[in-house]
């Protein structure tokens, strides 16, 4: 009797489906999006599909949905029933457009108020960033009457590409860099606006245990933003040396004290800006120190070759009084603080008033004109006086109880959410590169690239909270114990795995293979719904 063997790779996909059910994100998008009768699959199945996906990290596009499922088990990873050519892009289109009309940030306000009534994520730090993304081709939306989605605009590149458009997204997570809130906005959206507007929607939108403390990059210390926050909002940000009193801070002739840690050093002080007392706390990075070292290096050599070509510039200019020149060269000096001259001399030079060539006549009236001379050469003081300020920021927050190192400490943490953005940006992942024509539909795929980093960022906090709880480990990508894998280590960790399904005399046998020891650890540390795509349930 002749027997048929499928098999499709399944990978770590069963993961992905498995947090995406645990996490009970299809149960809120059933209840927010309920399924129209003329359509096949439900809006919860579709966005299951482009997470699954997305985390694939192989940079499908909406209209090659299609093919990349029919490399998959996609009736074993999204339902019975469920077929590779029910995932077109009109498919996927409609269920975007559906997001857009209920509200894609209020969607995921939605499923984050769902999840956080059955885990406790912690909300103790939460971090706030932006980042944008640029697009390709035109928009509906760039019609001037379009104003019911983001705006697709040219704004600033963080990405270097000023040639093209972009949408802003912002990011709120908490210490574990697990996004509680997210929006996206115009292209031109200030960060000093944005980030003020996540803090408040998001205080808004979830419930929060406890004292919170809110930590942003120095776009968010302005003194119209710290007026608003007011005194009940706690916060942690690096102020930008634009501000007088912080620049002034920053270069003081003060005492370090070093930490713990022989890397950094701290001096405490107390000041006050935008009507709210404060703490400051001048950190000194001997990582950063080293930094700007290397930097300084390059940039005194430029800086002395523009020193001297301004030199030369106004040694061509005849000046009428030696008081001019002497003010110019003032101003020399203090465009180049770093430099200055020797063989310094201001001399006079006669020559006819009339423009005439040849010598001049005698008793023809003469006038005189003064020259510059001088060279140029490093002000090795005032080099000395820089590089003692090497290596220095200022840390603020409005909670006075704090000591310098856990500020510092806290602040680090905002790397969570640099990490989530870069996750976002992965070259393999290609959400940077967005070619939906439509700017609702820009919007709510925001929305889904988020609901992916959900996933990713909570898959990684509850098995390194197994692991702690229980003692046990996982090896690391150099084969040692680690109770703190990466998620995208141990997706890699199930390379392999394969759905098999075998047909005989009529009978249908599904399996899994490849599946060792390791893989069904993991498994049943992460639950049922993991262990339930690779066949362990019960």
């Amino acid at each position: 009797m002749n027997a048929d063997i499928f098999a499709c790779i399944v990978g770590h996909l069963g993961l992905v489906a498995g947090i995406y059910d645990a996490l009970g994100i299809g149960e809120v998008i059933d209840q927010a999006l309920p399924k129209n009768r003329h359509h096949k699959l439900p809006h919860s199945i579709v966005v299951k599909a482009m997470i699954i996906n997305t985390l694939a990290f192989c940079g499908q596009r909406l209209y090659m949905y299609v093919n990349f499922f029919k490399t998959v088990p996609v009736e074993h990873l999204l339902g019975n029933g469920v077929s590779a050519e029910d995932l077109t892009d009109d498919v996927l289109g409609r269920t975007l457009d559906a997001i857009h009309k209920y509200g894609a940030t209020k969607l995921y306000n939605a499923i984050v108020n769902y999840i956080m009534q059955r885990h406790s994520l912690g909300t103790e730090l939460i971090h706030v960033d932006t980042t944008n993304f640029s697009v390709h081709g035109k928009y509906e939306g760039d019609a001037p009457d379009s104003t019911d989605s983001i705006k697709i605009t040219f704004g600033h590149a963080k990405d270097g590409r000023k040639d093209l458009k972009r949408f802003v997204l912002g990011l709120v997570a908490n210490q574990f860099g697990i996004p509680l809130f997210a929006e996206a906005f115009d292209g031109n959206k200030s960060d000093k606006k944005s980030l003020l507007e996540m803090v408040q929607k998001t205080q808004k939108s979830i419930n929060l245990d406890g004292q919170t403390i809110w930590i942003a990059d120095s776009a968010m210390y302005t003194a119209e933003n710290i007026k608003e926050l007011g005194a009940d909002t706690l916060w942690i940000t690096h102020a930008p040396e634009t501000i007088n009193e912080i620049k002034t801070l920053q270069n003081a002739d003060i005492e370090m004290t070093p930490g713990k840690d022989p890397r950094y050093a701290f001096y405490v002080t107390e000041l006050t800006y935008g009507g709210i007392p404060q703490r400051g706390v001048v950190v000194w990075s001997e990582e950063m120190q080293k930094r700007q070292e290397e930097t300084f290096d390059r940039m005194i050599q430029t800086k002395t070759e523009d020193a001297k070509k301004d030199l030369n510039k106004i040694s061509s200019v005849p000046f009428a009084c030696i008081p001019d020149a002497e003010n110019r060269l003032n101003k020399w000096r203090s465009e180049h603080p770093l430099h200055r001259l020797k063989n310094e001399m201001i001399r006079a030079k006669s020559a006819k008033i009339e423009k005439k060539r040849g010598r001049p006549r005698k008793g023809e009236p003469l006038e005189t004109r003064y020259f510059i001379e001088a060279e140029v050469e490093i002000d090795n003081d005032s080099v000395l006086r820089k590089c003692k300020k090497f290596g220095r920021f200022v840390l603020v927050s409005n909670k006075m109880d704090l000591d310098g190192e856990t500020i510092l400490a806290n602040y680090k943490g905002q790397q969570k959410v640099e990490h989530g953005f870069r996750f976002l940006k992965d070259k393999c992942f290609h959400v940077a590169e967005i070619y939906l024509k439509k700017e609702e539909r820009i919007e709510s795929l925001a929305m889904i690239m988020v609901l992916a980093l959900l996933i990713y960022a909570f898959g990684e906090w509850l098995l390194r909270k197994k692991l702690s709880e229980t003692g046990m480990n996982v090896p690391n990508q150099l084969k040692k114990p680690t109770q703190k894998p990466t998620t995208r280590w141990v997706f890699q960790i199930f390379m392999g795995v394969t759905h098999t399904v075998l047909i005989e005399g009529g009978k249908v046998v599904k399996t899994i293979v490849h599946l060792n020891q390791e893989q069904k650890t993991i498994l049943k540390l992460l639950g049922p719904a993991c262990e339930k795509y690779y066949g362990l349930q019960g």
